[in-house]
């Protein structure tokens, strides 16, 4: 994909184990600050126009497309995805930006 562009996490989460859910946030941030992620949207869906509603949307950006993916294979991440993991029902795609 390259590094012309951004590229961003797009996550949506349905909690079902508050305290995991809690655990993954704390760490994530480790990550997130290490490969230069930034929170674009973090909070409950406004309008759902289309498709079923999630309970958290997320939107983290990052500085380019190999970054972002390097930060979810990374040893930090991948820390707090353990916890992710028991959280409850979650999409989660890595997306280039779109340089028109």
């Amino acid at each position: 994909m390259g590094n012309a562009t951004k590229a961003y996490w797009i996550a949506r989460v349905d909690v079902s184990n508050d305290d995991a859910y809690q655990k993954y946030r704390s760490l994530n941030v480790i990550a997130f600050e290490k490969f230069g992620g930034r929170f674009i949207v973090r909070g409950p869906a406004g309008l759902v126009a289309k498709g079923q509603p999630r309970k958290h949307n997320v939107v983290v950006e990052f500085p380019d497309y190999d970054t972002a993916v390097a930060c979810y294979h990374s040893p930090e991440y991948q820390a707090a995805k353990v916890h992710l993991d028991q959280v409850g029902e979650i999409d989660l795609v890595i997306c280039p930006g779109y340089a028109g």
